[in-house]
């Protein structure tokens, strides 16, 4: 490797949004972003389920097929 041509690699700071933070090492000194493990729907398991109907469901409902019985 070249010498003096490569960034300095140091610890950091990051901060998420939610207030949380942590170390880890980077070349830069602080790093904000906006989730982190914590406040991520799928890690917290807040995720909302959301219902997909098929391509029958919707064909059906387009023309007015009731297969209810």
């Amino acid at each position: 490797m070249k010498k003096n041509i490569h960034p300095e690699y140091v610890e950091t700071t990051v901060t998420c949004a939610c207030g949380n933070t942590f170390k880890v090492r980077s070349t830069k000194a602080e790093l904000h972003v906006e989730v982190c493990d914590k406040c991520h729907p799928f890690f917290t398991g807040k995720q909302g389920t959301a219902t997909k109907t098929g391509r029958v469901e919707k064909f059906n409902r387009k023309y007015g097929i009731n297969t209810e019985k």
